[in-house]
């Protein structure tokens, strides 16, 4: 499972220890809107919007799957049939027949754990990135833009401490780097052409923060998942200092991604505000 050392514990105990959460908490318990649901674990699409349904049963419900993105399996209880991401093996929930909900008389009964909701419609696979480069906010909002970004979250990551708060984290005592985590189809945009624009949106030759933004949790990293991602961002480094920056961009294994409070979700959209310390300046052509 490509994602699950970047999981936190309580979804790691989800898709990969196969525990259930508590009825009506999931985020998507209420979700209606036109998108898609992806696997948590890998990021295969595994739901269209328009197969949702409301069942009442306390968790997201869907009466059909995209075709060859789930698979069944019999339950060690022998009285129910689980479902799994058909690539990775990440546990979803339960699928139930005959109870006459719709007319296709199937329940998908998954966890909102287990799923990342995106406002693609035709989205078949994505791929994730984190990125710190100062205060989460800009950098979320300036990446936000770019086509084939289809969801970002804002949060911390690279520290020593589970469930920090953003207060924790500004005082630069657990160790944390703020952090925006970046789901993207690949079909639409590529790692290297995202990581470009994450170099030209701060300033990655600042050492001390970002901006105004001074200390530790400010820096700016690439977390990366695999080897590839790791070998582009070098590749953009060594390309910065031919140019004569003098980059000073760390290079951290993915880690640990704790999302954020609400009310840092989408900081700038939702207050009408302008980023203070991003902006976005070509650097590579």
């Amino acid at each position: 499972m490509i994602k699950l050392k970047t999981l936190p514990p309580e979804v790691r105990h989800i898709v990969r220890d196969k525990g259930t959460e508590a009825r009506f908490s999931g985020e998507y318990c209420d979700e209606t809107g036109a998108g898609t649901y992806l696997c948590r674990g890998c990021g295969l699409a595994l739901y269209r919007g328009d197969a949702k349904f409301q069942s009442s049963c306390g968790w997201p419900s869907y009466d059909d799957e995209i075709p060859g993105a789930v698979r069944r399996h019999a339950d060690p209880d022998g009285r129910r049939t689980e479902i799994l991401c058909a690539r990775c093996d990440a546990h979803l929930g339960h699928v139930f027949s005959g109870e006459g909900y719709t007319a296709k008389n199937i329940r998908h009964c998954v966890n909102s754990a287990s799923v990342d909701f995106v406002k693609s419609t035709t989205i078949l696979d994505s791929e994730e990135a984190v990125f710190a480069g100062g205060c989460f906010w800009g950098v979320q909002y300036l990446l936000d833009q770019l086509p084939g970004v289809v969801k970002t979250d804002v949060g911390y990551s690279g520290g020593h401490t589970s469930h920090p708060s953003y207060t924790e984290v500004c005082r630069s005592n657990t160790g944390h780097l703020e952090v925006t985590r970046v789901i993207f189809d690949p079909a639409i945009l590529d790692y290297e052409t995202l990581a470009k624009a994450f170099f030209e949106i701060h300033d990655p030759t600042q050492a001390n923060g970002q901006g105004p933004d001074i200390g530790s949790s400010y820096l700016s990293a690439v977390f990366y998942y695999h080897d590839v991602q790791k070998k582009i961002a070098e590749k953009l480094i060594q390309l910065l200092r031919e140019k004569g920056f003098k980059v000073v961009t760390q290079l951290r294994e993915a880690s640990v991604f704790w999302k954020a409070e609400r009310d840092h979700q989408a900081y700038y959209v939702n207050t009408g505000k302008a980023p203070y310390c991003h902006a976005r300046i070509k650097r590579f052509s």
